[in-house]
């Protein structure tokens, strides 16, 4: 019976599963494939019991796998709080601050933020990356990213929502739509006989369609699917038809008339929210704590 983990291997675990297969690990780490099945296996014969299951495409972590992932990554994040609590110690105010959040949120609201936090902490670096609401929730969760923005996220215990703003979803359109100027209020089946622009389920804006689709008993069909909201900026500037956005998103637009924000009367679109997310029980660094400030003031000035 097992006493302790050795704790040097669970790496060669960590990377093989990251990458999805042990010879991107290998690479990765600069050894070879066979070290990395070596030290997996003796960590397998070490806790007696299987961590990986093989498939033709790679490896992916049994239940047990995965309980030694999430503890890698809890002393892996405890390693990364403890040298930020050094630092402060030390009155040094340097580190890397990782940030994963919806490309909509990017140009307007991350504008304010990045500014302070580059007069005020000109030695603390930023990594910002742009994903879907799945994808950040899960960067956030496996602390691939201290922070992150995104649209009604659905509810997970591994998430905490640090600052809430309620972004009512709007249909966007260019200046010679039909409906624009059209005594409302409008309901979301005024706009089903328009080609409409959406993006890719893996997003929250889609997947709050989604659920006005089932309450209302209705089918959006989009004429276009996209990855981009600068694509369904642009769809909409050239009057191909309509998509639904929050109003920060096409901030700008909005302001110099060329595009339209039209309200619609329903409840799930009224209530959107973004929110600002981190782990539960993750201790963020001196950079991201302040971050995370300037972001949550950020998001009450969109209020």
């Amino acid at each position: 019976m097992y006493e302790t983990v050795n704790e040097a291997r669970i790496i060669y675990l960590f990377e093989s599963i990251q990458r999805g297969t042990m010879r991107a690990a290998a690479d990765a780490l600069g050894i070879a494939p066979s070290a990395v099945s070596r030290q997996i296996a003796l960590l397998e014969q070490e806790l007696a019991i299987p961590l990986i299951e093989r498939h033709t495409r790679g490896v992916k972590p049994t239940e047990a796998g995965r309980l030694l992932l999430e503890y890698f990554r809890e002393q892996r994040s405890h390693q990364d709080d403890l040298l930020s609590q050094l630092q402060e110690l030390r009155g040094l105010r340097r580190g890397t601050v990782r940030i994963a959040l919806g490309e909509g949120f990017v140009s307007d609201l991350m504008a304010g933020p990045l500014t302070k936090l580059g007069a005020n902490y000109s030695d603390i670096s930023i990594v910002l990356d742009v994903a879907g609401t799945n994808e950040v929730m899960r960067r956030v969760c496996e602390d691939e990213a201290e922070i992150g923005l995104i649209m009604n996220p659905p509810p997970d215990s591994k998430i905490v929502s640090r600052k809430i703003s309620k972004q009512p979803i709007l249909a966007i359109v260019g200046p010679d739509f039909p409906l624009l100027g059209k005594k409302g209020p409008l309901k979301i089946a005024d706009f089903l006989s328009y080609p409409l622009a959406l993006n890719h389920p893996t997003f929250g804006l889609r997947q709050i369609l989604q659920l006005v689709e089932q309450t209302e008993k209705i089918r959006l069909t989009p004429h276009l699917t996209t990855n981009s909201f600068y694509i369904l900026r642009q769809y909409v500037k050239l009057q191909l038809g309509v998509t639904f956005l929050p109003a920060f998103v096409v901030r700008s637009e909005l302001e110099a008339g060329e595009l339209f924000a039209i309200p619609i009367q329903q409840p799930i679109l009224q209530n959107a929210e973004a929110h600002l997310i981190t782990r539960t029980g993750r201790k963020l660094s001196i950079g991201a704590n302040k971050m995370l400030q300037y972001m949550a003031s950020g998001m009450s000035s969109l209020q």
